[in-house]
């Protein structure tokens, strides 16, 4: 039964990621909390994202913008190693909140590239943002859809962003794993769950390519960012211990 749940839960994540542009993991990690330990799920996400999103760069591989990729992966790589470093040191709770509020706050970023072209997204600001993305990917295990108004903004839509942002993601997983090798984190029940969540993604991404072209750009956009705002008040629900406790 576990099985059967994570590779439908997968199916179904990345099959909803694909039309609003990623967050695969926020619908993972509810489910897998169900079976596992959180300190099992980061390992299992990045083995699951690695599948996922290399079958992405397959299915996308076109549209992926280059420019903007030598930017992102210097900082990206570095983050990747930095964050997975200090997962093997400590478990902070409270970041999970504070990606929350980082979530909702960036749609205001959207917002005003659309009103102020000063705010308008270069390509060189991917360098830092691949940093801190990485960074808190390899604390978590997944930051799910926090770039979105960033690539938006720099005019990225539909298959361009979900290919562009998948070749990010897969390279800062693959990082994260050898880092993970590294240290010693994997075992062999993470590695298995890991595959059934990588094989779950495979139907999920198929099935989101076809909706997706025929998806208009301006549904996309909306879509995408209605998603980053769910995602961070999910968040912050889910850590609503931390702000009673705080209160």
């Amino acid at each position: 039964m576990t099985i059967l749940w994570l590779v439908g839960a997968s199916c179904i994540g990345w099959f909803i990621s694909s039309l609003v542009g990623g967050g695969s993991p926020l619908i993972l990690i509810p489910v897998m909390s169900l079976f596992l330990e959180a300190s099992a799920i980061p390992p299992i996400i990045t083995i699951g994202m690695l599948f996922g999103n290399g079958q992405r760069v397959g299915l996308y591989w076109q549209e992926i913008d280059l420019e903007l990729t030598r930017w992102y992966l210097p900082g990206a790589i570095l983050g990747a190693i930095a964050g997975v470093f200090l997962f093997t040191k400590l478990q902070l709770e409270w970041l999970t909140l504070l990606l929350g509020i980082i979530l909702i706050t960036s749609i205001f970023s959207y917002r005003l590239a659309e009103i102020l072209p000063l705010f308008q997204v270069k390509s060189w600001y991917f360098l830092p943002v691949g940093f801190i993305y990485a960074f808190l990917s390899g604390l978590m295990g997944s930051t799910g859809p926090l770039l979105n108004p960033l690539y938006l903004n720099y005019g990225l839509e539909k298959e361009k962003m979900i290919g562009t942002k998948s070749a990010h993601v897969l390279v800062v997983h693959i990082v994260k794993i050898f880092t993970y090798l590294s240290f010693g984190i994997f075992s062999s029940s993470i590695i298995v769950y890991g595959l059934i969540i990588g094989i779950g993604a495979f139907p999920g991404n198929w099935l989101g390519q076809k909706v997706l072209v025929r998806m208009e750009t301006t549904q996309f956009r909306k879509i995408a960012i209605a998603f980053v705002l769910i995602s961070g008040f999910m968040l912050i629900w889910n850590q609503r211990h931390i702000l009673s406790f705080i209160y």
